[in-house]
């Protein structure tokens, strides 16, 4: 069997699920890092990275030109695209960002659910992949590299216990971490820290539609919530969403 042959059937194979303990764990573990202001600072990197690349997916899918994303050491990004100046091409674009993670974040959970956790990290690869070739600036690219060179290592040279672990882990983080930005977003939009979101997707998006920033922020925050409840429920361990633990 070629090497080729070997890593497709790693890849599209199917893995045990992991052990309760370890979904709870990994799950608790992510929510720590989501909720503490200094791991979030590294970490939070990770959500922009999907923040951006939603930009730019939805941004090309809708007929518009790319033109990069750039990265920010403070954890923010910009996404740049060209084309028309008003319609739903752009409307899209700026409302995939804040929902993005929460979306890769369920999608995720599914493949998991499914036993697909090597094709899931693959994925995920491949995501980073194409976000890599639209980064303009050298902190993006080192941001992207250091993301895909963990992920690569885990898939490849990572037993299948570290790699289920590493998987519900970065699973459990995209889920809780997507809905963070969009809480801080409505905290900013607030009173008189507005000044501080003038110019975020929201503004963006109600001088596209006509409605008003509060309401784009509703509304990513309801995706944000559906998809971590809809993830939650496909991570639980088999019998937990009938009320009865799973066995050991």
């Amino acid at each position: 069997m070629s090497v080729l042959a070997r890593l497709w059937d790693r890849v599209s194979g199917s893995q045990p699920l992991p052990s309760a303990w370890v979904i709870g764990l990994t799950g608790l573990l992510a929510l720590a890092v989501v909720l503490d202001s200094r791991s979030w600072r590294l970490a939070g990197k990770v959500i922009t990275i999907a923040h951006e690349g939603g930009h730019a997916l939805v941004s090309v899918l809708s007929g518009r030109r790319l033109d990069g994303i750039r990265l920010h050491s403070d954890s923010s990004g910009v996404t740049y695209s060209r084309g028309k100046r008003t319609g739903p091409g752009l409307v899209l674009t700026a409302a995939a960002g804040y929902v993005t993670p929460s979306l890769l974040g369920a999608g995720a959970a599914l493949l998991l659910a499914e036993r697909h956790l090597t094709a899931m990290l693959w994925l995920v690869l491949v995501l980073l992949a194409a976000t890599f070739l639209a980064i303009r600036n050298l902190f993006g690219a080192l941001a992207v590299l250091v993301t895909a060179g963990g992920v690569f290592v885990v898939s490849y040279y990572a037993p299948a216990a570290v790699q289920a672990g590493f998987a519900y882990l970065a699973v459990w983080f995209l889920l809780f971490g997507g809905l963070r930005p969009v809480v801080e977003l409505a905290r900013g939009s607030s009173g008189r820290r507005q000044r501080w979101t003038r110019g975020s997707d929201a503004d963006q998006l109600a001088r596209l539609t006509g409605a008003p920033a509060g309401l784009w922020i509703t509304l990513f925050a309801l995706v944000a919530l559906a998809a971590l409840v809809a993830g939650a429920i496909l991570l639980a361990p088999p019998g937990w969403h009938l009320g009865w633990p799973a066995s050991s």
